[in-house]
């Protein structure tokens, strides 16, 4: 649980959502942040937290967390 508070907070300094994640079988997305907008030192501890982009959902997702 501590990591992904850690990710949500990373996040968090990027945007404010209402409806920040979506979670489907196996995969938690993060939306509305564009991995533009993320440091590379945080694109860095995203992914040691279970994040990293997907360039197909283009998003940030995980399958660490995300679970059905």
């Amino acid at each position: 649980m501590e990591d992904l508070i850690k990710a949500l907070q990373i996040f968090l300094k990027y945007k404010n959502s209402d409806y920040p994640t979506n979670c489907s079988h196996d995969q938690l997305s993060i939306m509305d942040i564009d991995k533009s907008d993320v440091s590379e030192n945080d694109k860095i501890e995203l992914d040691r937290l279970g994040f990293f982009w997907s360039e197909s959902e283009e998003c940030f997702i995980s399958f660490k967390y995300g679970s059905a």
